[in-house]
């Protein structure tokens, strides 16, 4: 799978796309490959300030433990809470969209973007396709 050119990269594998003042972040496909099958997601709570560069959840699998970092500073305004329903229960099939569709289904979190925050730190997908080659995958 490529990466959408419509997105923006972190990178720590996570991406970002803007719509108006707000901005929708999942993980790469290239995450869940490294995770092998996510079986477990914590993720923040409606009204949470976020802070680019920061961790803002986690996505456990049988292989390890990853924290989850923001792309961009804002107010959580959404969460994919298809994700996260009924925690206790969760299979990892439970967690399908992020393996199977990680830049549209699989979303995590809705954020409105602080005054004055933009993307134009993150990488563009050219970039981060350069940043996978450059680190050998």
């Amino acid at each position: 799978m490529s990466n959408p050119a419509d997105l923006r990269y972190s990178p720590t594998h996570e991406w970002a796309k803007l719509d108006g003042d707000v901005v929708t972040v999942g993980v790469t496909k290239f995450a869940v490959e490294q995770l092998t099958e996510p079986t477990f997601l914590e993720l923040p709570a409606v009204g949470k300030v976020l802070a680019a560069g920061k961790a803002f959840g986690i996505i456990e699998s049988v292989k390890s433990t990853s924290d989850l970092n923001s792309p961009v500073t804002g107010t959580v305004v959404e969460r994919n809470e298809l994700l996260l329903e009924d925690r206790a229960k969760k299979r990892a099939a439970d967690l399908a969209p992020v393996n199977d569709d990680p830049f549209g289904t699989g979303w995590m979190v809705k954020v409105k973007l602080a005054p004055g925050a933009t993307l134009d730190h993150l990488l563009t997908a050219a970039q981060y396709d350069e940043q996978l080659a450059s680190d050998g995958h």
